[in-house]
């Protein structure tokens, strides 16, 4: 009877002992995985902000000229329909 009692007892302090070793390795786990998503969402946002920007004052005449020349008709091309 007091063998039983002392496994039960060793039994039951052996799995609080794991338990609160478990939470603890979780906790820090977790508190890591948070720490990488935070590195990992500062680094996207350093990415899709660029540091300089680039605005266009101004465009030359003869250039806006040429552009609207090349847009304008354009080539026919000949099609066919296809009925599935």
């Amino acid at each position: 009877m007091k063998f039983i009692i002392i496994v039960l007892g060793i039994g039951w302090l052996l799995g609080q002992l794991i338990r609160y070793f478990l939470r603890t390795k979780l906790a820090r786990f977790a508190a890591h995985v948070q720490e990488m998503e935070r590195e990992q969402r500062r680094a996207q946002q350093s990415q899709s902000s660029p540091k300089e920007d680039i605005s266009v004052d101004y465009i030359p005449k003869s250039h806006e000229a040429k552009r609207k020349k090349d847009i304008e008709g354009g080539e026919y091309v000949d099609y066919e329909e296809v009925k599935e």
